[in-house]
């Protein structure tokens, strides 16, 4: 159907060629991409095709391109013939008589298009459209709603709207259409990873980074390099923000409630509980209304672009509030990992690692948005010959038969990635946990990581290594993957769960690759590269004792939180930034260490040269080592027959008698007998030191100093 007067004289005058309006125009056309899907339905209902609903919802968050949309389809309809009558709910009271008089020439004529942009102003209208307004739209008429709010469910589920209303959730371009604007505005191709890590794909968020990427003024967006960093200007924040999450949070509970949301991975009601308290039911429900945020099973994330604009206005705004959000969320999360089922390891792991995406090293290698792309599961006995497969398609049959050997010892190591798609195994990888030599003469890279270790800071008692081996994803070797993800978070869960881990390797084909990536977070290459099949393998070595998980997270947060504009002190607690390497000592070391700073208790000089000072036991429980051994003492009377053992100690190194004869004398015992319980005591507080030394459990709270 065509309407013969379909532009007013206006209209036609202002889009006659040469004007601005036909320029403007023309420039729209060149600069819009995408919406391909949105646009076939409309020209479906435009043609009248049979089955074509005339009646579309278009919702979304601000800044998703819903009023570009509505400007394509304007100029769609005028060029099929249609009459075009537009209503923006910023401009027409939401009153029915003010709608209806806006919407007058839409009613009395046959075949018009009516287009109705942000009808989120006007809400409250809802159930008069679809109960009086649009039934009385003439035949052949098409209606397209846009609001930053979905329709109520009651119009969706109506069966007598069944066949006229198509709804549609706009979301952000697609990487290809996204690469597609930028290129578009001139955004020179080495740009443009970045700027889409920022924006998502949100179409205003890109026309504005696109102008401060073009721009000469204002050289935000380095043109060289491997994933630059960059973060928005203040200038760019500040016309996002009210753009993408409309009217102003409720309350400044709301406000952190959603800068909650946007620095967590995802977002549950039992997070905002242990972080915000009691009110985290009505927190949960207001955040998960709002049109910028997501559900999925395991909470509510917001839009790329709404997340990345929020965090990067705390930072500026509020770098102390920003650091302790941060610390608060790590601190939860890391506890919550160490409390899990195993099944639940593995978004534990991922979402405390999010915390520290904005590292360039962290987000070049880790890829939350594509881990879905693949699941993982332990290797069961039907999956193994599957696995040894993968391993020899990469890595050859030498290699394929020690991942046989070691699925026969350690079957429960071993871990299968599926597609999510048709649930084939396409990957794997193993966590072998190691107490002896056991497969030294059948895998060189296990051979070598033991050969490291004793080199350098061998295993103590009731401790182990860690090898993480056979990381395979035929489509893309030991390369960032959705499968490598996953696999690298296993072994980060791993770690940060384990007790009495000593060293850990991670095994990858030496081709440098991994090299800087590892580097960074502290786990250097060995000297050697074993050979296996042909092919040399290069070991990458952490000591947790020597820098135990939490300083080494520390150290992470801090590095994270230095970037931030203002005071570098309030980004991370001092005592932690400064903690120094620790010292991991044999067990004959660690008792001869315990005699000498017994014997130095009254001179400080002799027991600040202690190696105990830079010992886990000492460092965690407040770095002084004279407290530390008196505690213990101390704690001797509770033992069976420690009172004796209390008394000599006490006498001898805490009061300080001048020699040993003198304290068998002020004790009353013969000198045999004090020498025996003196041996003793020492023996004793040694091995209670030692035990503290290997669990990292907190030492007894000490008891009121014996007479």
């Amino acid at each position: 159907m065509k309407i013969t007067h379909n532009y007013s004289e206006v209209a036609m005058s202002l889009e006659r060629e040469g004007s601005f309006a036909s320029r403007l125009t023309a420039a729209r056309d060149r600069l819009f991409v995408g919406r391909e899907a949105e646009q076939e339905l409309f020209r479906a209902a435009l043609s009248e095709r049979p089955g074509a609903a005339p009646v579309h919802y278009l919702h979304g968050p601000g800044g998703i391109g819903k009023s570009a949309l509505l400007r394509r389809f304007a100029q769609e309809a005028r060029r099929a013939g249609r009459l075009v009558v537009e209503v923006d709910g910023r401009t027409v009271p939401p009153t029915p008589e003010d709608f209806t008089a806006a919407a007058k020439d839409a009613v009395s004529e046959a075949g018009a298009v009516l287009l109705v942009d942000t009808f989120e102003r006007c809400q409250g209208l809802e159930g008069w459209l679809w109960e009086q307004f649009l039934p009385a739209m003439p035949a052949g008429a098409v209606v397209v709603v846009a609001g930053r709010v979905p329709p109520d469910a009651r119009w969706v589920s109506d069966l007598g709207w069944a066949d006229l209303l198509n709804v549609v959730a706009l979301r952000n371009l697609t990487p290809g259409d996204a690469l597609a604007f930028l290129a578009a505005r001139g955004v020179p191709a080495p740009r443009h990873e970045v700027l889409l890590r920022f924006t998502g794909g949100n179409p205003l968020a890109l026309a504005l980074a696109a102008s401060v990427a073009v721009s000469a003024e204002h050289p935000a967006v380095p043109t060289v390099g491997h994933t630059p960093d960059w973060t928005p200007s203040q200038d760019v924040i500040a016309t996002l923000l009210p753009q993408l999450i409309g009217e102003p949070s409720p309350s400044a509970t709301h406000r952190k409630a959603l800068e909650i949301c946007a620095h967590a991975y995802v977002t549950s009601e039992s997070l905002l509980r242990a972080l915000l308290g009691e009110q985290a039911p009505e927190l949960f429900a207001w955040l998960r209304a709002q049109p910028y945020i997501e559900s999925t099973a395991l909470g509510l994330f917001p839009h790329d672009v709404v997340r990345e604009t929020l965090v990067a206005d705390l930072r500026w705004r509020d770098p102390e509030g920003f650091a302790s959000l941060h610390k608060q969320l790590h601190q939860h999360l890391f506890e919550q990992l160490r409390a899990v089922p195993s099944a639940q390891l593995l978004p534990a792991t991922g979402a405390l690692l999010y915390l520290y995406r904005t590292d360039g090293h962290m987000d070049d290698f880790h890829d939350w948005n594509q881990a879905g792309l693949v699941y993982d599961g332990p290797c069961v006995p039907s999956d193994e010959s599957r696995l040894v497969a993968l391993v020899e398609e990469t890595e050859g049959p030498e290699s394929a038969a020690i991942a046989r050997y070691w699925l026969d010892q350690q079957p429960e190591a071993f871990r299968v990635y599926r597609s999510a798609r048709t649930d084939e195994i396409v990957a794997c990888s193993a966590w072998l946990r190691l107490t002896d030599d056991l497969g030294c003469d059948v895998d060189p890279v296990v051979a070598a990581a033991w050969e490291h270790a004793r080199a350098h800071e061998p295993l103590r008692a009731d401790e182990f290594l860690a090898v993480a081996r056979f990381t395979v994803y035929p489509k893309a070797y030991q390369r960032p993957s959705p499968a490598t993800t996953l696999a690298q978070w296993r072994a980060m869960g791993e770690i940060f769960r384990a007790d009495r881990l000593a060293w850990h390797y991670i095994v990858m084909r030496d081709d440098g690759f991994w090299n800087k990536h590892l580097i960074h977070f502290d786990m250097p290459p060995t000297s050697t590269a074993p050979v296996v099949g042909g092919h040399p393998y290069r070991l990458f070595a952490h000591d947790w004792r020597a820098q135990p998980v939490i300083p080494w997270l520390a150290a992470r947060t801090d590095a994270i939180l230095a970037g931030a504009e203002g005071p570098a002190e309030a980004a991370v607690d001092p005592a932690v930034r400064q903690l120094p390497e620790l010292a991991v000592l044999s067990r004959p070391e660690f008792d001869a260490a315990v005699r000498d700073a017994l014997r130095a208790l009254r001179r400080p000089d002799a027991l600040a040269a202690n190696p105990l000072n830079r010992s886990r036991l000492v460092l965690q429980n407040g770095g002084d080592l004279k407290e530390v051994l008196q505690r213990v003492v101390e704690a001797l009377p509770r033992e069976r027959g420690g009172e004796k053992r209390h008394r000599a100690l006490v006498t001898t190194y805490l009061k300080g008698a001048p020699t040993q004869e003198a304290a068998a004398e002020r004790l009353d015992l013969p000198f045999s007998t004090y020498r025996r319980h003196l041996t003793s005591g020492v023996e004793r507080v040694a091995e209670l030191l030692w035990q503290h030394e290997l669990s990292g459990t907190p030492l007894p709270v000490a008891d009121a100093p014996h007479a």
